[in-house]
C-alpha cells in the first residue's frame, strides 16, 4: 500500500509538532504515512529540491525555490517575534562590521542565512562557511569563523560557549516590517491534490493541539532527538517556536511571506 512520506527537524518544536501523528493517535483514515524521515533542516531543504518527500519541514527561503511544486500549508511552520536567528560572536563585532568577517551558516538554503543577506547585502558568498547548526557555536568560539549565525535551541546556550550577541535578525526584521519572521514551514507536494492537501492540514493541525494539552507525554520522543536535553531548554525552545501562527499563519503570517518574497527579489536572491 501507498504511504506518503513526511520530513521534519530533530528540534524540540518539530517533534513536539509531530509527535502525535507519528504515533498513531491522529486518525489519518486513507491518508496513510510511513515512517517518519528526520533530519536538520538544510538537509530537508535540499531533499524537497529533489521533491523526495511528500510532505516535508523546509526554511521558507528553501520553499521560495520550490513553490512550484509545492504547496505551502497553513499549519506546523515556525513564526513568530523575538524568535529570529541570532549573530553572534567571540570578540565584539559591531553589525555593521560583518562585511569581510567569515560567518559561519547552518546552510544555504536557510532563512537564517537568507536574513543575514537581506541585513547586510554586501556579504559576499567567499564569507560564507556552511556546516550543520549544532556545530556552528563551537566553530566560531574556536576561530574558525568570526561570527556565527544561529538558531534553534542555541539561542538558549550560545553564552556558555563565551560568545555575544551582534546582531538579533528576528528582531531586525520586525523593526524593518512590524511583522512576525517566517522561519520555517511544512510544505506538500501540489501533486497530491487539494482535497489530500487540505485533510494532511487537518491532521497536522490535531497533532500540534494534541501536544499543546499533552506537553508531558510528548517529552521522551523529544529527548530522543534533540540536541540539547536540558528540560528547560526543550520548554523555553517550544513555548518560543509553537504559537498561534503554528495552528494558523493567520493574515499577519501571509503579510510576512509576501514581504519576504519582496526584499529577496530587490536583493537578487531569488
Amino acid at each position: 500500500m501507498f504511504k506518503f512520506t513526511l520530513g521534519f527537524s530533530p528540534c524540540p518544536n518539530d517533534t513536539h509538532i509531530f509527535y502525535a501523528l507519528t504515533h498513531g493517535i491522529v486518525d489519518t483514515g486513507d491518508i496513510p504515512f510511513a515512517q517518519a524521515q528526520i533530519h536538520d533542516v538544510e538537509t530537508l531543504n535540499a531533499m524537497a529540491l529533489r521533491e523526495s518527500l511528500d510532505v516535508t519541514k523546509v526554511s521558507f527561503y528553501a520553499y521560495l525555490k520550490v513553490r512550484e511544486k509545492y504547496a505551502l500549508l497553513k499549519t506546523g511552520g515556525a513564526m513568530g517575534r523575538s524568535c529570529g536567528p541570532l549573530i553572534v560572536s567571540k570578540k565584539h563585532i559591531a553589525p555593521h562590521q560583518l562585511k569581510g568577517k567569515k560567518i559561519a551558516v547552518p546552510g544555504i538554503l536557510t532563512t537564517a542565512y537568507l536574513l543575514t543577506r537581506l541585513f547586510e547585502p554586501e556579504i559576499s558568498d567567499e564569507q560564507i562557511i556552511v556546516m550543520p547548526f549544532n556545530d556552528i557555536m563551537a566553530a566560531v568560539r574556536d576561530g574558525t569563523a568570526d561570527a556565527g549565525v544561529i538558531i534553534h535551541e542555541c539561542r538558549f546556550t550560545y553564552h556558555t560557549y563565551g560568545l555575544t550577541e551582534v546582531i538579533d535578525l528576528g528582531m531586525w526584521w520586525e523593526k524593518e516590517t512590524a511583522l512576525p519572521v517566517p522561519l520555517g514551514c511544512i510544505i506538500a507536494k501540489k501533486s497530491l491534490g487539494e482535497r489530500t492537501i487540505s485533510k494532511i492540514e487537518e491532521f497536522i493541525l490535531q497533532s500540534v493541539l494534541y501536544a499543546k494539552t499533552h506537553p508531558a507525554e510528548t517529552l521522551n520522543y523529544i529527548k530522543s532527538h534533540a540536541a540539547e536535553m536540558d528540560d528547560k531548554v526543550i520548554s523555553d525552545h517550544i513555548a518560543l517556536y509553537v504559537n498561534n501562527y503554528t495552528e494558523n499563519t493567520g493574515a499577519d503570517g501571509t503579510a510576512a511571506f509576501d514581504k519576504v518574497i519582496d526584499f529577496a527579489k530587490n536583493r537578487g536572491l531569488l
